[in-house]
């Protein structure tokens, strides 16, 4: 049954440190006119690790139908919710939090069906991937592409925290950029490319002129002019897949569970992608939401991102 405007819990947005950068607020906000559902607000929550439970809990009494979650907090969530999707407790994060009327949280994960919807076409049984990063986003594309059986090979900084992705997901680690190979699939899931569009080379175990070894290449970071390594990987004629299509996959099916409604895919798209969707082309890290000024925060103006 489909919401109706003007209820109570007609608040959504995205929990994230930083969050000014998000397109979020713009592409929901969208949607929801779109939908015809004039008294629903969708905002930033910027919101640091350590104030991320105790504001959390509090979003429901304030109004909060859903949130969406960001970096760094996608463990997080899934920690804190009182009920969540089996996809969400084997991928080990959520991106999606729903508040429900008897004060409870619920958890799912929407970034997994995003990112296979997103890519030119699903993938298949013996394909091989790469994928940079070990965090919630992380998380979510290994456990979608294993699904799959693609067989995975995981990156990180901090070999480690690869490892023990690789261990509980069915994949395997790799530290070296010898040790990459080809593959059929490059997904970067850091975070490189996100304050700055031309040092990622300098931060991944990757060189420009390696992008050929891969069929199709995806950034889940997602900048105005497309990040660096979008840009070399079309240059040698790679398929490419940005940020801002995951987003917008990924926020449909989030919309979708919050208002029962059919989400506006190509209005979602639009504004997610116009220039004005964000205040600012670099992240910030502004000054949490008080408990008591979750109202302030929501943002009476323009979206702004």
């Amino acid at each position: 049954m489909s919401p109706e405007a003007g209820t109570a819990a007609n608040r959504l947005g995205v929990l994230g440190w930083p969050v000014a950068h998000s397109r979020s607020p713009a592409m929901n906000n969208a949607a929801l006119v779109e939908l015809g559902l004039d008294g629903w607000r969708y905002q930033h929550l910027p919101v640091p690790p350590e104030a991320f439970a105790e504001t959390v809990r509090a979003l429901g009494a304030a109004g909060f139908r859903g949130a969406n979650v960001t970096i760094p907090h996608k463990e997080a969530a899934l920690a804190l919710a009182d009920e969540a999707s089996e996809r969400a407790r084997a991928i080990g994060a959520a991106n999606t939090l729903t508040f429900l009327p008897d004060g409870r949280i619920d958890a799912d994960n929407t970034d997994a069906p995003g990112f296979v919807a997103a890519l030119p076409r699903p993938p298949g049984a013996g394909e091989r991937a790469l994928v940079l990063g070990a965090g919630g986003s992380a998380r979510a594309v290994v456990w979608a592409l294993a699904q799959a059986g693609v067989r995975v090979r995981v990156w990180n900084r901090t070999p480690a925290r690869a490892e023990r992705l690789a261990a509980q997901l069915g994949a395997a680690a790799v530290e070296r950029g010898d040790e990459m190979g080809e593959a059929d699939l490059l997904v970067n899931c850091t975070a490189v490319g996100l304050r700055s569009a031309s040092n990622s080379f300098k931060e991944l175990p990757l060189r420009a002129e390696e992008m050929r070894r891969y069929a199709t290449v995806v950034d889940l970071v997602y900048r105005p002019d497309g990040t660096e390594l979008i840009r070399a990987a079309a240059r040698v004629g790679c398929r490419t897949v940005d940020g801002l299509e995951i987003l917008v996959r990924q926020g449909a099916l989030s919309l979708e569970a919050w208002t029962g409604l059919p989400a506006p895919l190509e209005r979602m798209r639009q504004a997610a992608r116009s220039r004005g969707a964000t205040a600012s082309n670099e992240p910030a890290r502004p000054s949490p939401p008080t408990l008591g000024g979750l109202d302030a925060a929501a943002g009476r103006g323009g979206p702004g991102a």
